[in-house]
């Protein structure tokens, strides 16, 4: 029943007016119960989901006549701040959604209850005091007066401030001077490297972080009464801005902070001595950071700024010439990102001038950045000695030998690979600007051609404080953010180490990760090439008036190629589009990005693409002078000819060079998704057909865990450790007798590996469907194909097959339900030039429309289909495909300029909402009775296709159109428990709703997500799979499985190669297998740290190791998942090269002679010489990777 609830206060928050209700309605036994207020209104509803315990309310404090007279006659009155509140049965059914909400809550604290996560009554905890009054006592960083840590200020500034720690931060809001608005200075608790408490007699609270703070800007407050008093005359009358953000994100507190606050990370404030006590209790809180009580005192020095002038002065300087730009960019990165003060750096240049003086500097640079990994963070704990001039010389002395013992094994892959460049990242955040790398990318066009120059070339991204993209936030602004800092970024110069780089252009998919490219110039053929040149030289983009549309132009030449073949200008054909109207005479291109190539033209992309020595793909993603697209195999074509169309044909450019961005070497494997899933359900699809596949691919994961042989083809099969043959490892160990799960590195990389994919399962719906395939598409080039036909032949490692049969095809992302289409598979004569392609579906070039634009607007220039030939996927119904007007680019009436590119890309940072659009089409479609056919559902689609075509026409999509939605949304869009790994993988439970609601801020007005159950297949699909229950079983059966041993199964299996090779000797490779274990650990070690995704916590050795970070709640995230990629690519060359390494020893023998005396030398160092870091601990997979070399040769023994 809902109640609703007049004559509050119109000021009272959502959360006030539940906190007044709670004790009200807790004397009724009702616990749970929905609150609803809007702001500024005097007004609530109350949802309670047991209408004879709302009846019981009503009776007790319910109005039946209106007035002062029916107020009179209330049993029980209730007043809020003296007012009479007045209660009545709303007029208005209760919400269906929030009534399911309050029963999900409902079970949810049972289940609490019964896993002991619900204090008592009789335990339950008193509220906490949260909010202290308090000064700014100083803005800098921790440092040392001789022996004793201070807080070196740098601010200067003193102001009284409130400090609130909410549940995820802390806030701090006060004012410099009285005239000024309201500053916000939020600290995230997962950015506090400490939190030092001083005493009563020194009550000081410093945060040291490892990321700037994010700050805000809040209108001072406006006296309620004056404002309604003139609202009611008339005069001046406010504008309501009840939807308008109430505070604006700012870079800074003020100019003075703007200079200081990305490097200057330590937060100082002096409180009341009765509130040191209180705020150390704090930390017994979950999720509240630790308290350390630590006296720190006071110190000034040479301002910042002033510290940073010197050192941007000495790396320009000419005594430093001598060093590289490597170098340079190291040594600034100490000082930018927060690692040492400035004058710390400039101490260490100076002595590393006469001590470095002769040293290699691709070494030198290697070595300062492995350094910066070691320097230890100023704060207890650290004594002053270890941040002395003459100790971090030490270090980095340290590291530099360890380099020139190492470099023989040392992995430079840009040297090994030809299509990898070392390139330098900046990212910019509204606080700061940071330095990393460099790392080794995938080479472009213009890296390809300025390979000489790759240091003058710069990959800028930009993001919040924490690496993620900054975030919609309907209580703040972020105007200030995007319109003045982004683009003061793009449109001046980024100064590192004295050169200075300027906006260049970004790729399609760069775009959409918020990254560019910058350059600065260099001398080229005896001039100085500016940026302005080599956009010139990429091609003529004069004839472009959108903005938008040049800058995806241009940014072909930035798409990743991975190999380059040169084609002559006379092999090349122009073929005409195919074209046609439809019934309503639009013009159809069903040759839409794609052209044909002959056998020889293939020969030659083979003999330069790397992969195709082991398949040889039919058909290529390309770029060639100023096209794009597919090219496949015509059989027809003799010589060497590539035909290319005008769809494909984007700008004139000279370039001889055909870039191959990809290509069908096999198909790719094809899982089910929530978008999708939707769809098919609601096209008749069973939901037993969903969850059949679920508990079938849980069940795999499960039987992984029953023997060593099915958990080392899970490994193979996720290409876990295939680098290191760990799959092959753990099968071979169990047939000598022993077993992987008695290690707990080995059990812990498994057990990632698992619960990886359970999370996509629980959380993504992300299912397997082995009756479907993932492969691009072409066209029909023969015409033999009639409308609604396709043609697909798969050849992979387990053979061929032609599909034959009325099969469903989509594409990704799926939201219409006409993106789900039926053809029929059919096969082509014997000698059909089609027979020649293989991987890849090819669309019939007949018909009024053709089919990949009724896929999600689908084309021909490398997008990937999915083909379901699996029956039980089957719709039993169909829907007519999406028909979107095609939206003209925006036309701007000139030659466009690098201004107007860089508007557009700020304008894509601030206004990309599609993940937005396309979570709020999945809670529709979950709540509303057509499902994806409702016409909300129905407009959302179409409003996603406009937000993906907006990289394209550079036209935002209007949120205005947006449908409405409420607070409460389906269950399995709710966030999963918090995974750590620590001495073994643990799942957290769910935290049980906290009484205490003061934890939260006070003035945030948006309401809390609730949710629901989902009656609808993703909700039972969800609920399918509890991962706590899931994960306790698999352990307690991979506990059962391991026998007792005394001894560590490393100790085990070193006895039993002692045996197998007692004659053997391999001592004099001791010092050798030293140097290639610890070059592998500090290559770990780097990993680490630099693909962490928490600013103070590093990834763990698991992690790094299985490929896999795992994300906070639920699923991985796309950046995690992308992260994931990257860290996997690096650490697996790595392990690929140390593998080498030991197989050819230091003069890299192809005929690997004593590769088994290598091996053992390894994995002897690895068993008895274990390494301590001081941040990561002791290191253990060196162990396991040398293992399975040692384990391989022992094979090829006579007799074994």
């Amino acid at each position: 029943m809902e109640v609703h609830v007049r004559n509050l206060h119109e000021g009272a928050t959502e959360k006030q007016t539940k906190q007044y209700f709670k004790p009200i309605l807790a004397r009724l036994n009702i616990h749970v119960f929905h609150c609803q207020k809007p702001r500024n209104k005097g007004f609530a509803n109350i949802t309670i989901p047991d209408r004879a315990l709302a009846q019981k309310f009503l009776a007790l404090h319910g109005q039946i006549k209106p007035g002062r007279e029916g107020f009179m006659l209330v049993k029980q009155k209730l007043f809020q701040h003296d007012k009479p509140v007045n209660c009545t049965q709303s007029n208005n059914a209760a919400d269906d959604f929030i009534l399911k909400s309050l029963e999900r809550e409902r079970k949810d604290k049972q289940l609490a209850g019964r896993r002991g996560l619900l204090a008592s009554s009789a335990t339950k905890r008193q509220p906490l005091q949260r909010s202290f009054s308090g000064h700014l006592s100083a803005i800098g960083s921790l440092d040392y007066e001789g022996n004793d840590l201070v807080v070196v200020d740098y601010y200067r500034i003193r102001a009284a401030c409130q400090m609130k720690f909410l549940r995820r931060s802390v806030l701090i809001e006060f004012t410099t001077r009285p005239s000024d608005p309201i500053r916000q200075v939020e600290i995230s608790y997962n950015s506090i490297e400490s939190l030092l408490v001083g005493t009563s007699a020194h009550p000081y609270v410093t945060f040291a972080l490892a990321e700037a703070p994010r700050c805000f800007e809040k209108a001072a407050p406006v006296d309620d009464a004056v404002s309604q008093l003139f609202n009611r005359l008339a005069l001046h009358p406010q504008k309501d801005n009840r939807n308008s953000p109430k505070r604006r994100r700012m870079t800074a507190i003020d100019a003075t902070h703007q200079a200081i606050v990305g490097s200057c990370l330590c937060y100082s404030f002096q409180v009341e001595p009765g509130h040191i006590k209180i705020i150390t209790s704090l930390q017994r809180l979950p999720g509240y950071p630790s308290v350390v009580p630590w006296r720190v005192g006071y110190a000034i020095k040479l301002p910042f700024t002033q510290q940073m002038t010197q050192l941007n002065t000495a790396l320009s300087a000419e005594r430093y010439q001598r060093f590289s730009f490597t170098v340079k960019f190291q040594l600034q990165r100490l000082a930018q990102n927060g690692y040492l003060p400035p004058y710390k750096v400039l101490q260490l240049m100076q002595a590393m001038k006469g001590t470095f003086a002769d040293a290699d500097q691709s070494i030198l640079a290697t070595a300062l950045r492995r350094f910066s990994n070691q320097i230890p963070y100023a704060g207890p704990g650290v004594d002053a000695s270890d941040l002395s001039p003459a100790t971090l010389l030490e270090l980095l002395m340290g590291a530099h030998d360890h380099l020139l013992r190492e470099n023989e094994y040392s992995v430079d892959l840009t040297r090994r690979y030809e299509h990898l460049a070392d390139i330098h990242k900046i990212t910019v955040t509204p606080a700061g600007v940071y330095l990393y790398g460099p790392e080794p990318e995938v080479k472009n066009r213009v890296l390809r051609q300025y390979s000489a120059f790759t240091s003058h070339f710069l990959q800028v991204t930009f993001s919040d404080e924490d690496g993620e993209p900054i975030r919609y936030d309907r209580r703040s602004s972020l105007e200030t953010i995007y319109a003045e800092r982004f683009k003061k970024v793009l449109s001046g110069n980024l100064s590192i180490c004295g050169r200075p780089y300027e906006f260049l252009g970004f790729s399609h998919s760069s775009l959409r990760a918020q990254t560019c490219w910058f350059m600065a110039p260099f001398i080229w053929n005896g001039e100085l090439r500016f940026a302005r040149a080599v956009i010139k030289d990429l091609g003529d983009f004069s004839a472009i008036r959108s903005p938008a549309k040049c800058a995806a132009r241009i940014g072909q030449a930035f798409s990743q190629a991975f190999s380059s073949v040169n084609i002559p200008g006379e092999c090349f054909r122009a073929l005409p589009d195919v074209e046609r109207l439809d019934s309503n005479g639009i013009r159809r291109v069903f040759s839409d990005g794609v052209g044909t190539c002959s056998k020889s033209i293939l020969e030659k992309i083979w003999a330069a693409y790397a992969q195709s020595r082991a398949w040889k793909p039919t058909l290529c993603q390309i770029r060639y002078a100023g096209a794009k697209g597919m090219i496949s195999l015509d059989s027809r074509l003799q010589g060497d000819v590539l035909c290319l169309r005008p769809s494909m044909i984007k700008f004139e450019a000279t370039s001889t060079q055909i870039e191959i961005c990809g290509a069908g070497f096999k198909p790719l494997p094809f899982y089910l998704n929530r978008q999708l899933i939707k769809i098919l359900e609601d096209l008749g699809v069973p939901e037993h057909a969903f969850l059949g596949l679920q508990d079938e691919a849980v069940e795999q994961l499960r039987i992984t865990v029953s023997n060593p042989i099915n958990a080392g083809y899970y490994l193979q099969r996720e290409l876990v450790g295939k680098s290191a043959r760990i799959p092959w490892l753990i099968r071979k160990l169990f047939y000598i007798g022993m077993t992987f799960s008695e290690d707990q590195f080995l059990r812990d990389t498994h057990e990632l590996a698992v619960l990886v994919r359970l999370r996509e399962l629980k959380y993504r719906s992300r299912i397997y469907v082995e009756r479907g395939i993932t492969v691009y598409g072409i066209m029909d080039e023969t015409e033999y194909l009639r409308e609604g036909e396709i043609y697909c032949s798969v050849h992979d490692e387990k053979g061929g097959m032609v599909l034959t049969g009325r099969v469903i095809i989509t594409r990704c992302p799926a939201l219409h339900p006409g993106d789900v289409q039926y053809v029929s598979a059919t096969d082509v004569p014997p000698d059909s030039p089609l027979r020649s392609v293989h991987n890849c579906v090819v669309f019939s070039s007949k018909g009024y429309r053709d089919l990949p634009s009724q896929l999600s607007g689908g084309d021909l220039d490398g997008d990937l289909y999915n083909i379901i030939f699996d029956d039980s996927l089957m719709p039993t119904m169909m829907s007519k495909p999406a028909d979107y007007p095609i939206m003209p680019a925006i036309d701007i009436g000139r030659e466009v300029t690098r201004s107007d590119m860089t508007d557009f890309f700020v304008q894509f940072m601030e206004n990309d909402q599609l993940g937005r659009l396309s979570t709020l089409h999945q809670t529709l479609a979950d709540q509303k009775p057509k499902g994806v056919f409702d016409p909300d559902c129905i407009l959302l689609a179409e409003m996603c296709s406009t937000a993906v075509d907006f990289s394209k026409t550079g036209i935002p999509v209007d949120l205005k159109k947006m449908p409405k939605s409420s607070n409460v949304r389906p269950d399995f869009q709710a966030p999963g428990p918090r995974v750590l790994i620590e001495n073994a993988i643990k799942i957290e439970d769910i935290d049980a709703e906290d009484d205490d609601e003061d934890e939260e801020d006070p003035e945030e007005t948006a309401p809390a997500t609730r949710y629901y159950e989902s009656p609808k297949v993703l909700g039972k699909l969800y609920r399918a799979i509890d991962e706590q229950d899931f994960f306790t079983a698999i352990q307690r059966q991979s506990q059962a499985s391991r026998s007792y041993q005394q001894s560590s199964l490393a100790i085990r299996l070193w006895d039993y190669v002692k045996h197998k090779t007692a004659l053997i000797q391999y001592h004099h490779y001791l010092d050798f297998a030293r140097d290639v274990k610890d070059a592998y650990e500090d290559n770990m070690c780097s990993t680490m740290r630099e693909y962490s995704l928490h600013p103070v916590h590093f990834a763990s050795e698991v992690e790094v190791f299985a490929g896999a970070l795992i994300g906070k709640n639920g699923a991985q995230s796309k950046r995690q998942r992308e992260i994931s990629t990257s860290m996997k690519e690096k650490h697996d060359r790595e392990v690929a090269y140390t593998v080498q390494c030991i197989l050819q020893g230091e003069e890299q023998d192809s005929s690997k002679q004593e590769a088994l005396e290598r091996s053992l030398a390894c994995l002897d160092v690895a068993v008895h010489e274990r390494r301590t870091f001081k941040r990561f601990g002791k290191l253990v997979s060196f162990t396991w990777v040398a293992a399975a070399v040692c384990l391989k040769e022992i094979e090829k023994l006579p007799g074994s």
